[in-house]
């Protein structure tokens, strides 16, 4: 049986039947190849849409409530309209179904009443972007049940950031939501975060896979560093601009980086080197994805996880090292940590025929050193949200 067949029959237990379609749907997760915390610096990223991900089984119901139901996560909620107003602790999961909601219909659409139970096998809190796959399944559900899919995917994708921001608290930038809208099979996206600009790239490693090793090491972005760092790169975004004439930390040239930065007082110099030169970075990876250059693309890989552990100081000790024995491990030729760090997740591309021996080397010494046991994805590169037919 299928994952949407099993959830379909779960659903049809759950909730009371009605007249309206059953539908079903798949947000999928994202890993970020390259260009890590500078979505929200007006950089230049290169992430890809993967298999795992979010179902959903929807269905408009007649009581004009949000009846949701997750199979990973208590407990099941009950909401109406007046429940949209604010975040509130109690509500844990379900704020991030409240948040897209009550933007949705700030912006003018139309929302109403559905039952919906929902299924992840995104590790949660390990960086794979749960939340930004959570949001935009929820977009597109109100977009098919009460919209005839008129809002447009760009749409979606700025009210899910929106309920991030603004009914989460989170600052993040645009990329998990983009990715997970917009994304397409086997390939790549270089994404513009400032001007929202994007290009396809194909991203088929002969010969290779990207394996993602899961620390274990649950991280809450709520509670970490993440809006800290968006800070310090708001104050160099404020230094700089009476120097230079720029409108994110982006804009700056290398060059007169290097010209102007000892007018920045650490640790915000070393915040802004990062940005300046993790943006670099992603140019050169899309030409050496491009070309094939997958040698050329693992050492742009452990040059950013240098760059994130030394200079934005996202990393920590379990990221660390699993980055260090992935690197060292048979067929690997980079890895670096994704996401936003401060736990979670690391991507590797390893030799295709070698995957099986990587895995035990790597599992084997990060347990010895940390006391976790890893856990190891090899996922496709899908598309982006969307219904099942």
């Amino acid at each position: 049986m299928s994952i949407t067949q099993n959830l379909l029959q779960q659903f049809n237990e759950l909730f009371p039947s009605n007249e309206q379609k059953i539908h079903k749907f798949f947000s999928p997760s994202r890993i970020n190849i390259i260009g890590e915390h500078i979505d929200y610096n007006g950089g230049k990223v290169l992430p890809c849409a993967i298999s795992i991900g979010t179902y959903g089984i929807a269905r408009k119901n007649d009581d004009e409530k949000f009846n949701i139901t997750s199979l990973n996560i208590k407990p099941s909620y009950s909401l109406t309209k007046d429940d949209f107003i604010s975040y509130k602790t109690e509500n844990t999961w379900a704020n991030y179904v409240m948040g897209v909601v009550k933007y949705i219909e700030q912006k003018g659409y139309k929302i109403g009443g559905f039952d919906l139970l929902i299924y992840g096998n995104i590790p949660n809190g390990s960086g794979l972007s749960s939340s930004a796959s959570l949001e935009l399944l929820i977009g597109q559900i109100i977009n098919t049940l009460y919209n005839d899919n008129n809002i447009p995917i760009l749409e979606l994708i700025k009210i899910g950031q929106l309920a991030e921001n603004e009914f989460i608290g989170i600052n993040s930038g645009i990329m998990d939501q983009f990715i997970i809208g917009i994304g397409k099979k086997d390939n790549a996206v270089l994404i513009n975060t400032d001007t929202l600009e994007y290009e396809y790239n194909p991203f088929i490693l002969k010969g290779y896979k990207i394996v993602i090793l899961n620390t274990n090491k649950r991280r809450e972005l709520k509670d970490s560093k993440y809006n800290e760092r968006r800070a310090e790169c708001d104050e160099g975004l404020s230094i700089l601009k009476q120097f230079v004439d720029i409108n994110n930390l982006c804009e700056l040239q290398e060059k007169d980086f290097y010209l102007i930065n000892r007018l920045i007082e650490l640790p915000i110099r070393k915040r802004v080197q990062h940005v300046v030169e993790e943006n670099k970075r992603v140019i050169q990876a899309q030409q050496a994805l491009s070309s094939n250059d997958i040698k050329t693309l693992g050492k742009l890989l452990i040059e950013s996880d240098n760059s994130l552990r030394e200079l934005y100081e996202v990393t920590g000790p379990y990221l660390d090292a699993m980055t260090k024995y992935a690197n060292s491990a048979t067929g690997c030729v980079g890895a670096r940590m994704t996401g936003a760090g401060f736990g979670g997740c690391c991507i590797a591309i390893v030799e295709e025929n070698k995957i099986d021996e990587f895995i035990k080397e790597v599992s084997a010494k990060y347990k010895e050193e940390t006391g976790l046991d890893g856990e190891f994805i090899i996922a496709d590169v899908d598309d982006g949200v969307r219904e099942i037919f």
